[in-house]
């Protein structure tokens, strides 16, 4: 069965994209921890991150920095903060998180929740 992350990637569910090649996408994340959280995936669904072949997972960090630059020129904070956790989708995914202090990234922490004229709005400010 497709995760939600195929779903996203086939189209069958709309996102906000941040950025797109032939093997990697990220998207805002609609459950953020804070303003700007973006996941990167890759296009093939594997669900452990270190299933994921060497080479293509080394291509995955080098577009997660990408990522990570325009979200930190768009997004004041400190830092960004990068988690790989895995538990959430059973789709290999990299956590982007603008982060001020360390509890910027606590997952444990209640998430935010944006309408969608609010992610537009985010997404088109890290795509400008």
């Amino acid at each position: 069965m497709a995760t939600i992350f195929t779903k996203i990637i086939e189209g069958e569910i709309p996102c906000y994209k941040i950025a797109e090649n032939d093997k990697f996408l990220a998207f805002l994340d609609i459950n953020p921890l804070v303003k700007g959280h973006t996941l990167v995936i890759p296009k093939v669904e594997i669900d452990y991150i270190f299933d994921i072949e060497d080479t293509l997972l080394a291509e995955m960090m080098v577009f997660a920095k990408k990522v990570a630059l325009k979200v930190e020129k768009a997004m004041p904070c400190e830092r960004i903060g990068v988690s790989i956790i895995g538990l959430e989708v059973p789709h290999a995914h990299i956590h982007i998180v603008p982060m001020n202090t360390a509890n910027d990234v606590n997952f444990t922490q209640p998430k935010l929740s944006f309408t969608p004229e609010e992610l537009i709005e985010i997404s088109d400010k890290i795509n400008s």
